[in-house]
């Protein structure tokens, strides 16, 4: 069950990814960050993989529920 859910698909997109990184940091070891997402957040996962070691990459899980309805569940170990 997500801890926090963000729905960013009005959020600017140069305040998304520092959005989405300071609520991943407020997370306790083993919560979910839901994010709601206008498009594939494919880039978001990379950038998560490679810089956040905190990130349960093997875990992440993407829904596309409609053509610009995105939903990632970004677990924290």
């Amino acid at each position: 069950m997500p801890a926090t859910t963000l729905d960013i698909r009005d959020v600017p997109p140069p305040e998304r990814h520092p959005m989405i990184h300071e609520a991943f940091e407020d997370l306790d070891s083993g919560e979910t960050l839901r994010i709601v997402n206008d498009h594939e957040p494919k880039p978001l996962f990379y950038e998560f993989q490679a810089e956040v070691e905190d990130f349960d990459a093997e875990n992440y899980e993407v829904e596309r529920r409609e053509a610009d309805e995105f939903v990632a569940d970004l677990p924290k170990v």
